[in-house]
C-alpha cells in the first residue's frame, strides 16, 4: 500500500510544477503586452512634446530680439570701441571723442540714487511686511506704492523739479536728479523686498519667538539673511532703470555738454550738473549734425554693457547668497 503512494507523489508534484511553469509563462507573456504604449498614450506624448517645443520657441523668440539688437550695435560700433573711446571726453562739439564725462555722470546718478532708494525701500518693506497691521493706513500705503510704480517718468521729472530743484533749493544738480530717480525706483524695491520677505517660512519666525528672540532680532538674524537674494532682484531692476532714464534727469541735473578732467573719478560734485549716457545718446542722435557714424552706436553699447555688467555681478552675488541659505 505504501509503494503506490510513493510512485504517485512525484508524478503529482511533476504535474503541479508543469502547471506552475505554464501559469508563470503565461503571466510573463501577458506582462509584456500589458505595458505596451497605446494610441492614447502616444497621442499624449506627442502633445506633450509639441507643447514643450512651443514654449522653447517662445523663449527663443524672447531672447532673439535682444541678441539681434546687441549684435547690430556691436557691428556698427566696432570702429570706435576702445579704452580711449571710454576714457576721453567728447570733442569737436560732440562730433568726435569719447564718453568719459557722460559715463562718469551716469555712475554718479546710479550710485547716489541707489544709496538713497535701497535703504528706504528695504526698511519700508520690512515695516509693511513684518510690523504693520492690516488696517486702513497700511492699505493706503500699499495702494500708493502700486500707483507710484505706474506713474510715467516725465511726471517724476516734473515732481523732481518742483520738490528738489525749487522747493528744497538744490538746483539742477547730481543730487536733485538722483533723488528724482530714487523716488521713481522705490516701488520696485519695496515690492520685490516684500515678496522676498514673504518667501521666508513663518515657522522660522515662530521658532525664534519661542526661544525668546525679539521681533527685530528675528528679522536681523533670520529673515533678512534668508531674503537677501530676493532683495537684490529689486536692486538690479533699480540700477537698470536708473541708468537708462532720460526724462527725469533732463530737467533736474543733466546737461548736454560739460567738460571735466579725464580719468578723474571725482570730477563731479553732487551739487554740480553732469552729463549722462542716455541724454548724451539722445543729443548726438537727434541734435548734433555730422557725428562720426560709430559714436552713437558705441554710446549705446557702453550703456547696455554697463547695465549688463552690473546685472551680472548682482546675479552672481545673488546665486552665491542662495547657496548659503539654511532651507
Amino acid at each position: 500500500m505504501g509503494k503506490p503512494d510513493t510512485v504517485q507523489y512525484p508524478s503529482a508534484m511533476k504535474n503541479m510544477n508543469n502547471t506552475t511553469h505554464a501559469t508563470t509563462g503565461g503571466t510573463r507573456d501577458n506582462s509584456s503586452t500589458l505595458f505596451t504604449e497605446t494610441a492614447i498614450g502616444r497621442r499624449k506624448r506627442w502633445t506633450e512634446n509639441g507643447v514643450r517645443i512651443f514654449f522653447f520657441l517662445m523663449c527663443c523668440l524672447m531672447i532673439l530680439p535682444l541678441l539681434l539688437i546687441i549684435g547690430y550695435l556691436l557691428y556698427k560700433a566696432l570702429p570706435v570701441l576702445s579704452f580711449e573711446f571710454l576714457f576721453t571726453n567728447p570733442k569737436d562739439n560732440m562730433r568726435a571723442g569719447g564718453l568719459w564725462a557722460p559715463f562718469l555722470g551716469t555712475i554718479y546718478l546710479v550710485v547716489v540714487s541707489l544709496l538713497v532708494s535701497a535703504p528706504i525701500g528695504v526698511f519700508a518693506a520690512v515695516y509693511l511686511n513684518e510690523y504693520a497691521r492690516d488696517n486702513w493706513f497700511t492699505r493706503i500705503v500699499n495702494l500708493a506704492v502700486v500707483n507710484l510704480a505706474g506713474v510715467p517718468s516725465i511726471v517724476h521729472a516734473l515732481f523732481g523739479v518742483g520738490a528738489f530743484v525749487l522747493f528744497a533749493g538744490l538746483g539742477e544738480s547730481v543730487l536733485a536728479a538722483s533723488l528724482t530717480l530714487a523716488i521713481m525706483t522705490l516701488p520696485v524695491i519695496i515690492a520685490s523686498t516684500k515678496e522676498a520677505l514673504n518667501a521666508v517660512p513663518m515657522s522660522f519666525r515662530e521658532a525664534c519667538w519661542n526661544l525668546g528672540a525679539t521681533r527685530w532680532q528675528t528679522i536681523r538674524r533670520i529673515v533678512l539673511p534668508n531674503a537677501i537674494s530676493g532683495i537684490l532682484t529689486g536692486v538690479i531692476l533699480q540700477v537698470s532703470r536708473a541708468a537708462g532714464e532720460t526724462a527725469p534727469i533732463m530737467f533736474t541735473g543733466a546737461v548736454f555738454y560739460k567738460t571735466i578732467a579725464e580719468g578723474d573719478v571725482f570730477a563731479y560734485n553732487i551739487t554740480d550738473q553732469c552729463m549722462a549716457l542716455s541724454l548724451h545718446l539722445f543729443t548726438i542722435s537727434t541734435q548734433v549734425p555730422d557725428v562720426t557714424e560709430g559714436i552713437p552706436y558705441g554710446t549705446a553699447i557702453v550703456l547696455v554693457g554697463s547695465v549688463l555688467l552690473v546685472n551680472a555681478a548682482a546675479i552672481a552675488l545673488r546665486v552665491y547668497l542662495r547657496t548659503r541659505k539654511k532651507w
